[in-house]
Parts: C-alpha cells; structure tokens; sequence
C-alpha cells in the first residue's frame, strides 16, 4: 500500500509498525503528503520506506494536481491508498486509477460529523457517545462505504484535545486491523458488481 498523510503521521506510524512487526502482513511501499514539513514523513524515512510529496500549489490547479498525485501514486504500484490523516480531498483521476481501493479513517461514527472538524462537532452536538470509522473513499466527504467503526464515549468535561487523543488511540487500531483484514481478503469490499480482495 501507499499511505497519504499531511501530519505528524501516528496512523501512518501504526501501519509501518504493524509491518515491521513479525506477524505483519502489510507493506507499506511509500509513504506520501501535500505538505513537504509533514512531520509523519520523517518517520516513515527513518524506517526506510520511500516517501514523495505532492503540493497542491506546485500546480497549475487542482485538478492537474490530481492528475500528478494519481502519477505518483500509480508508479507505487500499490493494490491499496491508505488516506491516514491525509487533509485534502481526492479528485478524479486517482479515484479511477484506485477505484475501490482508496481506504480513509475518520474520527467519528459516520455518517454523524463529516470533515475536517468531526471531533469539535461531536462536542458541539453534546452527543455521549462518538468513535472511529473507517471506510472506501468516493467523490464526497466522508460519504463512501463503511468497512468498520468502533465506538469511543464522550465523558463529563471532555474537550476538543483530549478526546480526539481517545478516538486516535482507537483509529489506529481499527485502521490496521481493518487495512490487515483488506490485504489478506478476510474483507471483501463490494466495488461495482463484484466483489474484490485485493
């Protein structure tokens, strides 16, 4: 797989962690980013995966930085894009070259609180109980298919930081369970009229 990530990278950490790790059935052949200071990008470095980034004002637009990142991408030749903490949306050319197998995780229950500000949303909504989702990604936000969610309560007096700091603690376990269940077909997801396992 490649995984996409525009931060300090702990999702992407937990994927290269479970790769180097003697029951790992994951591999990770690039990590890349829209941001060339992403600190995740040193990590993945440091474990000697290749990493390349793709800034989206190296471009003409977005689209023709779509169509560059679906390039990078492709010359991976990853059976999976991971999106771990990756803060732009996809565009058209690289949901054609991976169509079914771009994978995004998401701190929240959704179809509750989609985007950028999901954790901030849950506190605003004063629900008691939120989560982790991990899912396909399509052309919308946050709105393709759901592979697995697990839940996280919201507690008395949770702020902003500290509950995404729970719900991050779950993602990462979701996210390499779930990515791990992909690689090996013990999840099929359904991408058109058949199903795959890549």
């Amino acid at each position: 797989m490649v995984v996409l990530l525009s931060g300090v990278g702990t999702l992407c950490a937990a994927l290269l962690d479970s790769a180097a790790g003697p029951d790992g059935v994951l591999d990770v052949v690039a990590v890349g980013s829209d941001r060339s200071d992403a600190p995740g990008l040193a990590h993945a470095r440091t474990a000697g995966v290749p990493t390349f980034v793709t800034v989206v004002r190296d471009h003409a637009d977005r689209s023709a930085w779509d169509r560059a990142l679906a390039a990078e991408l492709v010359s991976h030749r990853p059976d999976w894009v991971v999106c771990a903490g990756f803060m732009k949306l996809l565009g058209p050319a690289v949901l054609a070259a991976f169509a079914g197998r771009v994978v995004n995780a998401h701190p929240s229950l959704l179809p509750q609180f989609p985007g950028a500000h999901a954790v901030r949303d849950a506190l605003a909504a004063g629900v008691t109980t939120t989560g982790a989702t991990v899912h396909l990604v399509d052309a919308g936000l946050d709105t393709g298919p759901v592979l697995a969610q697990r839940t996280v309560p919201v507690l008395p007096g949770d702020d902003e930081a500290g509950l995404h700091e729970r719900i991050k603690t779950v993602e990462r376990e979701l996210l390499v369970q779930t990515v791990a269940a992909l690689a090996t077909g013990a999840l099929l997801t359904s991408t058109g009229t058949e199903e795959t396992s890549r």
